[in-house]
């Protein structure tokens, strides 16, 4: 079978059709092996996602499309595989196969309504999945005479215990690989090139908020596009193991009911439908009793939040004001910033960046903990660990497009209010220290500083040399670059 254009992302759909489905007032009697339950009519799952339905009325949250998407996936590979070694007919195989896709596609989220918190193994959200999978098959018509199972041809060589760490596998890295990587190199590169264009341009340095020496804006920016790219390799590094799929250990990791080839299979045809690399994993064991891969992920994303948050508040700082802030740059307004304060103008997209990040953090503490509930052979915090990672992947991919071109791209800066404030900035005397010593380099800039004074003019006041020997020694772009004939400029925060 080849590959199917399921590969293409599907915009998640609307909450509400699946409130519809599961209010439905009319009903059919279903059936598993606890017994008869009613399900909503025109309900495409069964008697098990029902009773998750029933017995899991948490938040109110589904899970998300990507993590649907994901068990789509791995349905449609486990039919491909399972019809080449023999093990499912081919045309209920087919009809399986194109079901899964459907699903993976995004056609029949409105039938996906088990929530979040539901059962610590996903056995309700895989079962929800074998259920549609099932009937949308039987109602093609293209598996013949014979009924389409779920449990039976669905769910073949697998468990929920392999099949939620599988499907949390691959929804993540489709939604690195897909979305936050692009975000992140859009930022960089839109960070660089605002750099390139402000390279002349020098400005105050601060440390602890207090004057320092002077650098460049290409400098400052620079340091921002470093903190995103060493984040991009430590996200890269981390889906070298992240893409080790535990499909085909079945109920414990020993893979009881599965073929030995099933598991490198599917990973090989799960390959080929996502677009990404995947592999089956060397210890199936590892892959269901431990989610360490997951933490891992959740952890480089909590690095990347820290670095959005300070660049972030980096660019509050320099916009802050304008007059009685640093009022360094304007950033691009967007909406009024008060509803009593006419004229205000807020930095709102740093702002939202800030929050988005404080999410990912708080995701990450909560999926450092359900990481821990790795209980001898399997997890049981899967559906959590799930949907935090994603929303953690959507939330600081979507940040990092709006910081980049909401904020970032557009902002000015103010040349007159940097040059004013790095002209009277006392710290430029640390450039002195090799000539006039510590304590008189000291005491000019503490009299620049109380007289409100450029350093320069009290500089030649205090030593009696001339502007033409103290002026280069003062220039702050060849401060910027660290000082004269390569003498650093003194140390000390």
């Amino acid at each position: 079978m080849s590959p199917s254009p399921a590969r293409s992302r599907a915009k998640a759909p609307s909450s509400r059709p699946r409130a519809v489905a599961a209010n439905s007032q009319r009903t059919r009697t279903e059936h598993d092996s606890m017994g008869e339950l009613q399900v909503p009519a025109d309900a495409l799952w069964g008697a098990q996602t029902q009773r998750a339905v029933q017995n899991f009325p948490v938040s109110g949250r589904p899970m998300p499309r990507g993590f649907i998407r994901a068990l789509g996936l791995v349905k449609a590979a486990a039919a491909e595989v399972n019809a080449g070694l023999g093990l499912l007919p081919k045309n209920v195989a087919g009809a399986v196969r194109a079901a899964a896709l459907e699903v993976a596609e995004g056609l029949h989220d409105a039938h996906f309504p088990v929530d979040i918190y539901q059962t610590g193994s996903g056995t309700s959200s895989n079962m929800n999945a074998n259920e549609v999978i099932a009937a949308l098959a039987n109602a093609s018509g293209k598996a013949g005479k014979g009924r389409v199972h779920p449990n039976d041809h669905v769910n073949l060589g697998q468990s929920s215990n392999d099949v939620v760490p599988t499907a949390i596998r691959v929804s993540a890295q489709l939604a690195v690989v897909e979305d936050l990587l692009p975000a992140l190199r859009h930022l960089r590169r839109t960070i660089k090139q605002r750099a390139r264009g402000l390279r002349r341009v020098v400005k105050t340095g601060r440390t602890h908020l207090m004057d320092a020496m002077p650098l460049t804006f290409e400098q400052e920016f620079g340091a921002w596009a470093s903190q995103l790219k060493s984040a991009e390799g430590r996200i890269e590094d981390s889906l070298k193991r992240l893409r080790r799929l535990p499909l085909g250990g079945t109920a414990i990791g020993s893979g009881i009911n599965a073929d030995p080839r099933f598991g490198a299979r599917a990973a090989k045809v799960l390959s080929a439908l996502a677009g990404t690399r995947f592999e089956s994993a060397e210890d199936k064991f590892e892959g269901l009793a431990a989610q360490d891969d997951a933490v891992e992920l959740s952890g480089q994303l909590n690095a990347l939040a820290v670095a959005l948050i300070k660049i972030a508040n980096d660019l509050r700082w320099m916009n802050s004001g304008p007059l009685a802030g640093l009022g360094e740059i304007e950033l691009p307004a967007l909406q009024p910033g008060s509803s009593i304060m006419p004229g205000k103008v807020n930095p709102v997209i740093p702002e939202a960046t800030v929050m988005a990040a404080a999410q990912v953090i708080g995701h990450h503490t909560a999926i450092t903990v359900a990481g821990q509930t790795g209980n001898f052979q399997l997890n049981v915090t899967l559906p959590l660990i799930a949907a935090n990672l994603l929303d953690s992947i959507q939330l600081l991919s979507n940040v990092s497009r709006l910081l980049a071109d909401s904020a970032i791209a557009g902002l000015k800066v103010r040349p007159e209010r940097v040059r004013q404030a790095l002209d009277r900035n006392p710290i430029l005397v640390t450039a002195l220290n090799p000539v006039i010593g510590y304590e008189k380099a000291a005491a000019i800039a503490k009299q620049a500083y109380k007289e409100g004074r450029p350093v320069l003019e009290v500089a030649m006041e205090v030593t009696g040399l001339p502007a033409a020997t103290l002026r280069p020694l003062l220039d702050p772009a060849v401060l910027a670059r660290g000082g004269i004939h390569g003498k650093p400029g003194g140390g000390g925060g």
